[in-house]
């Protein structure tokens, strides 16, 4: 679950400001404007009542895209020819020819190597105005689409210069940015570095997520006490970036303490209690959940889809279906376009109630209200048919997502592929891998080759597990050991005492920087089944510097006995 920052809010305050000083200057116009209607007879020639409504409401509209400055200038300037830069957004829109503007330069640099700083530059050289309320939504927009680097140029633009009053919130949002760009220890410093006066609610709390952030508790809670010294605790958002750093780390025991200290300075927000909840689904506690929510309920704060998210999953793992369908039925009243994430989660519920028809229905509703999905929700659509044992339904939907989706991404083919495979049904699993992933153009993936090797190996086709195995290990930069697979092709070659394969897995073990002991004794069982002797084991174990245990001096000791076998030696 993602929490919304408090730095991204603080970052309209500059633009809200300005914005509420302008509506009160152009005020006394509107108020003069309809005493004027109000005494005026039905018609006034070519300027009627009601268009000088229309004005009135135009000129309050126009506070939105101006500046002060360029508000005062605008009124000077014939409207035959606007002041360069002046265009508003309005009119952009209602040409209908998509005119650049500086967010759509900046969105477009997609590269990182390329500079916002000289494309600010650049703008204003053309004559164009660069707004304060302006670049901060750009960087809000850049933050969401996660391109730090930009948004952090931008921000760096904006210290340097002087017609550009920053706040607070700024500032925070300019810390948070260098800590995701360049680490903890420069934001840290940024942190140090500003003025006294700077160093405020905002920036505190900024910090204070850099550290939740990097699983930091020493820090966090250092710094949590000098923001109670200060005062800066008179809301719960600090506290809720405690309980999230608290349950990712699993220190639950820390929770009510920090409950404790939240309720004393200011009231939970939907924020706690939802991380509250979530901290009962870990333990699988479903009296507090009940608790919580009288609690909620009690303080009168409305409930989001989240928080009967968390409590019908609860109530799932505990069998109490009719309690999981009614909560669920409550989620979806608190599900609107704005959360879309939210029908995915829906979904899944539905489909752990076993009821197909809900499913139908909300994905109906999904592409009814959404121009286009995206691969995550045809992907939790799938795994949601293959669950429901609606496998060739589960096919039509990937089907419909080749014809849509330009990604390419092997996760959402996967899916079919594993449900073949768990199937036993590996001709099956064989002919869509190839004509529905391979000629396709789908790069298969680790899982893609994992799941592969799993279905050859209950199938005995040795050749075909090494073969994918070792595609497996090869299809990423570095891999992360998974014991069970090695187990499961070590098992294999042992049954059928396969020595030559067994060696050649320990040199795919070995160039992906995976050889220990265990492994080697693997492969020393595989020899005492082939009834074979391993030539210089000692040697290469201390080459690949891997020590010796009780269980590998035995298993040398049983094969010594052997007949010599030249397979290690050859390879």
């Amino acid at each position: 679950m993602m929490v919304r920052t408090e730095t991204e809010s603080f970052s309209y305050l500059s633009h809200l400001t300005t914005s509420k000083n302008k509506k009160q200057q152009l005020f006394p116009l509107i108020c003069n404007l309809r005493q004027k209607a109000a005494a005026a007879p039905l018609c006034l020639g070519l300027l009627t009542v009601e268009a000088m409504l229309r004005l009135g409401r135009r000129s309050l509209a126009a506070v939105r895209y101006f500046s002060a400055t360029a508000v005062a200038e605008a009124s000077k300037v014939p409207a035959s020819s606007p002041a360069p830069g002046a265009i508003t957004i309005a009119t952009r829109k209602n040409t209908g020819t998509g005119k650049d503007t500086l967010g759509r330069r900046l969105l477009s640099l997609v590269y990182t190597k390329r500079s916002a700083v000289i494309t600010i530059k650049k703008w204003k050289e053309e004559g164009h105005v660069v707004r304060k309320y302006e670049l901060n939504r750009i960087v809000r927009e850049l933050r969401k689409l996660k391109r730090y680097k930009h948004a952090l140029e931008v921000c760096e633009w904006m210290t340097l210069q002087q017609d550009i009053k920053l706040v607070e919130g700024d500032y925070a949002v300019h810390l948070d940015l260098i800590a995701k760009v360049r680490g903890i220890n420069s934001a840290e410093k940024f942190f140090e570095d500003l003025p006294d006066q700077m160093k405020g609610q905002p920036t505190c709390t900024a910090l204070l997520h850099t550290y939740v952030q990097h699983k930091d508790s020493s820090k966090a809670e250092a710094l949590m006490a000098k923001m109670s010294e200060c005062g800066f605790l008179k809301y719960p958002l600090p506290f809720n970036h405690m309980m999230s750093l608290y349950i990712s780390n699993g220190q639950l025991q820390k929770l009510p303490g920090i409950l404790h200290e939240l309720k004393k300075n200011t009231s939970p927000d939907i924020v706690t209690y939802n991380l509250w909840l979530t901290a009962c689904n870990s333990q699988n506690d479903i009296i507090t959940a009940e608790k919580i929510i009288l609690e909620l309920k009690k303080r009168k704060v409305d409930p989001d889809w989240v928080t009967f998210s968390l409590l019908t999953s609860l109530y799932l793992k505990n069998s109490r279906h009719e309690d999981a369908s009614l909560s669920v039925k409550e989620m979806e009243k608190r599900v609107s376009k704005k959360v879309r994430v939210a029908y995915s989660s829906i979904i899944s519920l539905y489909t752990s109630l076993g009821k197909k028809e809900y499913v139908d229905r909300i994905w109906k509703k999904m592409k009814s209200t959404f121009r286009k999905l995206n691969d995550a929700e045809y992907n939790c659509m799938i795994s949601s048919m293959i669950k429901l044992n609606e496998l060739k339904e589960a096919e039509n939907i990937y089907t419909e997502w080749e014809s849509v989706s330009i990604t390419g991404d092997s996760r959402v083919p996967n899916l079919i592929l594993a449900a073949y495979i768990n199937k036993n049904e590996m001709k099956m699993a064989e002919n869509f891998f190839e004509k529905r992933m391979v000629e396709k153009g789908i790069v298969p993936s680790y899982t893609s080759w994992e799941l592969l090797t799993y279905g050859y190996v209950h199938e005995k086709e040795m050749d075909k597990v090494l073969e994918c195995f070792k595609k497996a290990i090869g299809s990423v930069k570095k891999w992360d050991p998974d014991e069970k697979i090695v187990r499961k092709v070590y098992g294999m070659l042992e049954e059928y005492g396969n020595v030559e394969g067994a060696e050649q897995v320990l040199v795919t073990l070995r160039d992906a920087g995976y050889v220990s002991t265990e492994i080697y004794n693997l492969v020393l069982k595989t020899y005492v089944k082939a009834g074979k002797m391993p030539l210089i084991v000692g040697e290469r174990m201390k080459k690949d510097k891997v020590e010796l245990n009780d269980e590998t001096y035995q298993l040398i000791k049983v094969t010594s006995k052997m007949c010599v076998s030249e397979v290690s030696t050859h390879l």
